[in-house]
């Protein structure tokens, strides 16, 4: 492995920036292999010239490992599969990324995204025949074949935060407070951020919720006397034979959020309360990485460079009980890893009392 290229492909999380490093890193001192950085992720593969920098150890001071975000950029839009063309429809550009990753003369190829990256960036390596590793980053924490990924552990850390903030102000005020986090396939900040933050309730993607249901655990939550009360609510919560809460915005593309408001409002004409609702939004990717997702961070990238040196792609890293390990792209189910229902977490917030919305 002489020439080894990285990018970031999909929405940004803390802890990139780490990735990156360890990446850079182990290939020059491990490997005396040069590195590239391929900018805005699988659109800079686009451009003609091909959209790249070389990454070499002076570009790593001391403040890159702390930083958010991704000093090479990325697209979360733009699949090269169906590309907009701007007239409407879309076109297959995917023979333009591979021949731009052709184009620089790449070894192997190390791609750090999540679900929805993984499954394109795995079929453009078929395609094209590419030596590529993966390693998995979202805040949903919601990739097939690991237990963690980069950006997770910030996020619920942040939403906690928002949650130790919220609760004074609602003990002086007698109101209910909703939180909505993000969650658009599966509820992991929900159900993790609401049993280290104190909620009473919490609603997953996973569960639709009764609004009677809730009703009663805020009930019981007045009779036990306590005068206040906080919610975590996942942006795609939605309720029995409810449709998840979405907005487009003025060029007509469809976002998730606004199921907090909904379900605030639910909650002040079931039970009278005074309802506050805080949306936390995009806060949850930005901002320094907690150590936890530097130190996953760094052990996906050193452990991908290694993969790749030894001829081993075609391969995503992950963490499993307590370790890093790999699993081939081909065996990665399907669809987003959602909460499991019947696993050590949900079984904590149903033993703590925590309503998930079903009863």
């Amino acid at each position: 492995m002489k020439r080894l290229g990285v990018l970031t492909s999909g929405g940004d999380c803390a802890g990139l920036n780490a990735a990156i490093r360890a990446v850079v890193k182990r290939a020059i001192t491990g490997y005396g292999a040069e590195v590239v950085g391929i900018l805005q992720g699988t659109k800079g593969l686009m451009e003609r010239p091909v959209l790249a920098r070389p990454l070499d150890l002076s570009v790593f001071t001391g403040d890159i490992l702390r930083q958010g975000g991704t000093m090479l950029g990325t697209v979360n839009t733009g699949d090269p599969f169906a590309f907009p063309d701007g007239q409407g429809g879309f076109a297959d550009r995917s023979d333009e990324v591979i021949d731009g990753i052709r184009q620089l003369g790449l070894d192997a190829l190390i791609g750090i995204g999540g679900d929805g990256s993984m499954r394109i960036l795995r079929r453009l390596a078929d395609q094209g025949g590419l030596p590529f590793v993966g390693i998995p980053k979202t805040i949903d924490n919601d990739v097939q074949g690991t237990e963690l990924c980069i950006g997770y552990h910030t996020a619920v850390a942040t939403a906690v935060e928002a949650l130790d903030r919220l609760q004074p102000t609602a003990a002086s005020h007698h109101r209910v407070m909703v939180l909505e986090v993000m969650g658009r396939d599966a509820g992991h900040i929900a159900l993790a951020s609401g049993i280290a933050g104190g909620a009473d309730v919490v609603l997953l993607p996973e569960i639709p919720y009764d609004i009677q249901a809730v009703a009663r655990k805020l009930a019981t939550v007045k009779e036990e006397g306590r005068n206040h009360a906080l919610v975590v609510c996942a942006e795609a919560a939605r309720p029995i034979d409810g449709a998840v809460t979405t907005h487009a915005d003025p060029g007509g593309t469809v976002h998730y959020g606004g199921a907090g408001q909904v379900v605030g409002a639910e909650i002040a004409q079931a039970t009278g309360a005074d309802v506050r609702v805080t949306v936390l939004g995009h806060v949850q990717r930005g901002g320094m990485p907690t150590s936890v997702d530097r130190m996953l961070a760094s052990a996906f990238g050193v452990h991908a460079v290694d993969l790749a040196a030894a001829g081993r792609t075609g391969r995503m890293v992950g963490w499993r009980d307590g370790d890093t390990t790999d699993t081939a792209l081909e065996d990665l189910g399907d669809g987003p890893r959602c909460v499991d229902l019947n696993g050590s977490q949900a079984r904590t917030a149903r033993g703590l009392g925590i309503c998930l919305g079903d009863r």
